[in-house]
């Protein structure tokens, strides 16, 4: 049975997926590939070959048509939608060969190129940007450098092999070098500082104006262009068919969300911790804690990230369970009740998780994870855990307040990830945040979605029927969320208990000294 649809393909750090859906994107199957990285490299050395990415693709999609000939449907794909991991470095000479294998977002060579293009252009550039990437790879490996006549990100080189043109969607671009929100385009003035910067970085050697190597800048619903013959053959479609502007993982994971209103915040909570706020303007000035990149439709993103998520709660619950008689594995379903039970104020406990650094609020050392106040009272497994789990929400608290302090909004929190599996847990992220907390029900989560989405976006755009972005991921909306809304009492509660964090958080360096 002919069924039209979309297909969303989704390049990550471990593997590529694909997934075709229908017209009211439900999805009919997926597929999925892996890869790895380039072998036998120094530590925090990560490196992926670009044709590994194209095989898997390949692998993936025998692996979904498969599954759609099981269930007798052959897909009438109208518009492909491609996502993958952000900020990496894919380097093409003028013909589009690959330079060698690409640097991932991971990859933890140049944080001095970040703190140097921090200072020379006065915005945030972290050390996983790709524009730092590049300025390694201009002092560390000239003779590359010099070759260059394309950079563009993982998801931008899939682009490039399915459609022969080197386009890049507007969040994915905001990954490899600021955005001017009045354009939607690279900032021309940051553009020729960092130009002024490699000049000199390069020793007289004549390199190309970054503006030349970037791809072009595309927003949700432009051309992204379409498949040409070797996309065609790769992915067994048409000649012709619409490609969206290839995203970011995190742009899509957005819109895989249905976040696109300014206001909106995505909040998952894992191992680390990501809280990406859609924002009405540009953020002005920098903030240790604070990263920008932009939504598909070019809004300003304002990230706040924490390398220390879960896991001093995971491994606080796993103690407990040990010591209660449940295996390894069995703590939170004996430990999350007892959670759930107890007072907001822990009993008194205050807790610090940094298992590792949190590079976003001073911490340069972790294994210092601590908990303060035990007595005969308050050393219950529920108010131990709960002060830790309090401690990470506190602490994505605390990396926000610089967006506070500019009077961004915050109107809806949108939760996903780990602590979604107990959604009982949005009622104490609404009242530390005093913000109602959403978990969505029916919306299929996951970037390959929102890669689908985004193509569903493109096909509509062509035919000209494209709403507003935000009202078009909002029609995309399903079932029945769990909605939490703040609770006045809990509220006054935890910005006490908050007030007393702040101040621990301060004695931390005084911690290190001591465990060091």
């Amino acid at each position: 049975m002919n069924r039209p649809g979309f297909l969303g393909i989704d390049a990550g750090t471990q593997g590529l997926s694909v997934i075709f859906t229908d017209d009211d994107m439900q999805i009919l199957a997926a597929g999925e590939a892996a890869y790895g990285m380039v072998p036998g490299l120094a530590p925090e050395c990560y490196e992926q070959d670009p044709a590994d990415w194209e095989r898997a693709l390949g692998a993936a999609l025998a692996d979904l048509r498969r599954k759609l000939s099981a269930l007798g449907i052959e897909p009438d794909v109208r518009a492909v939608g491609i996502c993958g991991q952000m900020h990496g470095e894919v380097l093409a000479d003028e013909l589009g060969r690959s330079l060698g294998p690409a640097r991932l977002w991971c990859d933890g060579r140049n944080e001095a190129e970040g703190h140097a293009l921090t200072d020379r252009l006065g915005v945030k550039m972290p050390k996983r940007i790709t524009a730092a990437r590049w300025l390694w790879t201009i002092r560390n490996r000239p003779e590359i450098a010099a070759r260059t006549a394309h950079l563009t990100t993982p998801a931008g080189w899939l682009a490039f092999r399915l459609t022969g043109v080197w386009t890049l969607g507007v969040g994915d671009a905001a990954g490899m070098f600021p955005i001017d929100q009045a354009t939607h385009d690279y900032d021309r003035r940051l553009l020729a500082d960092f130009d002024a910067l490699v000049h000199a970085a390069a020793g007289g050697r004549a390199l190309r104006p970054l503006g030349d190597l970037l791809p072009r800048v595309r927003r949700a619903g432009t051309d992204g262009g379409t498949l040409d013959g070797h996309g065609a053959s790769l992915l067994g479609l048409p000649v012709g068919t619409p490609v969206a502007p290839a995203e970011g993982d995190q742009p899509a994971a957005l819109t895989g969300s249905l976040i696109g209103a300014a206001g909106m915040v995505s909040m998952s909570f894992g191992t680390s911790v990501v809280a990406n706020a859609v924002g009405d303007r540009p953020f002005q000035g920098i903030a240790r804690s604070v990263d920008h990149f932009c939504a598909p439709d070019g809004k300003p993103i304002n990230m706040v990230w924490l390398r220390n998520g879960t896991t001093a709660l995971n491994t606080v619950v796993e103690m407990f369970g040990n010591v209660t008689g449940g295996g390894r594995g069995d703590g939170f379903a004996a430990v999350i009740p007892q959670v759930l039970a107890a007072a907001d104020d822990c009993g008194g406990l205050l807790a610090l998780p940094f298992m590792d650094d949190e590079p976003g609020l001073g911490v340069s050392r972790g294994g210092s994870a601590s908990v303060v106040g035990l007595n005969d009272s308050s050393a219950t497994p529920g108010n131990v855990a709960k002060a830790m789990l309090l401690a990470t929400m506190f602490n994505l608290r605390l990396g926000s307040e610089p967006l506070d302090a500019q009077g961004f909004p915050r109107g809806e929190i949108i939760l996903s990830g780990g602590l979604a599996k107990t959604p009982a847990l949005g009622q104490l992220l609404a009242d530390v945040f005093n913000t109602p907390v959403t978990i969505l029900d029916g919306a299929a989560e996951g970037t390959a979605w929102g890669a689908a989405l985004l193509a569903k976006y493109r096909a509509l755009a062509i035919a000209g029927r494209a709403p507003d972005w935000a009202a078009f991921l909002a029609g995309h909306a399903s079932g029945k969320p769990t909605r939490f809304t703040p609770h006045a009492a809990a509220v006054r509660t935890l910005s006490e208990r908050y007030a007393r964090h702040k101040r621990l958080v301060e004695l931390h360096s005084q911690l290190e000294g001591v465990t060091a």
